[in-house]
């Protein structure tokens, strides 16, 4: 027995096909998302954590300031005497050249960076200063009033990070340089 189908059933009938074809479609791609961003987050927290493992850190304290040292062995901890006098330098110069009121945050020294903060008191702005694989230097502050004192400080901070970049693009340099040739000596 044949069953006749008319025009107008036909079309309703191929429609919803299409129509349970393009819903079994959307299942199956949010399906295979979701596993994929499951494991692309599993990935990511597992690497996150290997490199926290695998990172060491080291703190000195130089005249009030900080300095954290980060690598990955031992010898990449030490701080040298010269690294010591530069930033005592760093430090002394800032406050003679820039400001004088200033808290001065943690130096961090990396393999291939090296990065340096503090806030300016008197102007409630702080400063970023980085040398290697980001370099410039950088502010955040809010509603700050724009007048002679405040320019003439920004010039000063930014003059300074010139001095700031050489000096720590020789220490980084140095630290380069020694890791190739043989292990590190605090002096």
């Amino acid at each position: 027995m044949k069953k006749i189908i008319k025009k107008g059933e036909l079309s309703d009938i191929a429609y919803d096909d299409m129509k349970s074809f393009i819903g079994l479609s959307r299942m199956l791609n949010e399906q295979v998302e979701d596993v994929t961003t499951d494991t692309e987050e599993v990935q990511t927290d597992e690497f996150q954590e290997r490199k926290r493992k695998e990172e060491k850190r080291k703190e000195y304290t130089i005249s009030g300031g900080k300095i954290i040292v980060h690598g990955t062995q031992e010898k990449d901890l030490v701080l040298t005497g010269e690294e010591k006098s530069a930033f005592q330098e760093t430090m002394d110069g800032f406050v003679e050249q820039v400001e004088d009121l200033v808290d001065f945050n943690v130096l961090n020294i990396y393999k291939n960076n090296i990065e340096w903060s503090g806030s300016l008191i008197r102007f409630d702005l702080e400063f970023y200063y980085a040398v290697g694989e980001t370099n410039g230097v950088y502010i955040n502050g809010t509603m700050m009033k724009i007048n002679d004192d405040y320019v003439e400080m920004l010039d000063k901070l930014r003059s300074y990070y010139d001095v700031f970049s050489t000096k720590w693009a020789t220490v980084l340099a140095e630290r380069k340089k020694t890791e190739e040739e043989q292990p590190r000596e605090e002096l």
